[in-house]
């Protein structure tokens, strides 16, 4: 494997590398661009301040800025288009994205401006390294955070219900990585659509593996179980990790997160105290704690909002002396799991 294009795409940015076998990572291309859910969010709000009729197509995507943007743009009064897969961002029953006014078409009205939506802009990404002498190169990984396809339930809920799946099934870190994405993945198996060949991941199992790349956290996690909380734009995320295996887990909204609530929440998680029920009932995904009570010893706290913890005795994890691209180690990191011909 020459290259691998790692693309860490979240509510707020995309973080890619573009990793070149034998170079050092200092000099490997890095960047930090706004989100692809924001991008769109712009075009559309664009198009509301014009009072253009808007067309959605492309791919399913995540939501967030995006679907802000739509629910506003139908606010002012102005239609809005949309093919069924575009539709399924907005949610996963198409009755309630139809009961919203959006007018499901497969043909873009003459009067509406089009808006592409999709997690991935290879088009972009192509245009931006060619402009330096590069091109895409074969191997591409990509990280969403998928909630699975749940027409007739709350995705947040059922999101969890896939994390409790994986945690019956052992809880290992190189489980969360897709070379044949299960059917309930709708964002990664819109990805495929684009790119057969993409290895694909959650985000937030990017981030652990990740986190784990850091020397300092992997040594640790080699002896003890260590706590690993991301500090996302949009979603917070909170682990157990002893060496591979995730012991306990939960998942918030990092909007609705104080560095009160944070740190109370990682003591009951090793506790065991903290309950599914109320970080659901908080407004969060939910919480699987660990069988029992755990001794834990290096917390670790990464991502873009990680300042809610500023104070505190934490370590702030930053492999390769980069936090951003946290998620694009971890899909590295899968993507040697997976592959015989392995990255350095």
């Amino acid at each position: 494997m020459d290259s691998l294009l790692a693309v860490d795409v979240g509510g707020g940015t995309q973080d890619i590398l573009l990793y070149e076998q034998g170079k050092p990572l200092e000099n490997c291309i890095q960047l930090v661009l706004p989100a692809p859910t924001v991008l769109v969010g712009r075009k559309i709000n664009l198009a509301t301040i014009r009072g253009k009729t808007i067309f959605l197509y492309g791919r399913t995507m995540g939501g967030g800025p995006s679907v802000k943007a739509i629910k506003e743009h139908i606010t002012a009064g102005f239609p809005v288009y949309a093919t069924t897969e575009a539709a399924l961002t907005i949610h996963d029953n198409l009755e309630k994205v139809q009961e919203m006014g959006i007018i499901l078409t497969a043909d873009k009205p003459e009067e509406a401006e089009a808006v592409r939506l999709g997690d991935l802009d290879l088009q972009m990404l192509e245009q931006i390294l060619l402009k330096v002498g590069y091109t895409l190169p074969a191997q591409i990984a990509v990280a969403v955070q998928d909630h699975g396809y749940s027409p007739r339930q709350s995705n947040r809920i059922f999101r969890f219900r896939l994390w409790e799946e994986f945690m019956k099934s052992g809880g290992k870190l190189p489980d969360l990585a897709y070379r044949t994405v299960p059917s309930v993945f709708t964002r990664m198996q819109a990805i495929k659509l684009d790119v057969p060949d993409a290895l694909l991941m959650d985000t937030c199992g990017a981030a652990l593996l990740g986190a784990l790349s850091d020397s300092v956290v992997r040594e640790a996690a080699e002896k003890s179980i260590v706590t690993v909380l991301n500090l996302g734009n949009q979603h917070s995320f909170a682990a157990l990790v002893h060496q591979d295996q995730v012991l306990g887990l939960f998942e918030h909204h990092t909007a609705k997160m104080t560095a009160k609530k944070a740190r109370g929440y990682l003591e009951r998680l090793c506790g065991a105290t903290l309950t599914n029920k109320e970080v659901q009932d908080d407004g969060g995904h939910g919480c699987i704690p660990p069988e029992k009570p755990v001794r834990t010893g290096l917390i670790v706290v990464t991502g873009p909002r990680r300042a809610l913890l500023s104070a505190g005795d934490y370590y702030f994890a930053a492999p390769q002396g980069n936090m951003m691209l946290m998620g694009c180690f971890g899909l590295i990191a899968a993507a040697n799991s997976l592959k015989r011909d392995r990255l350095p």
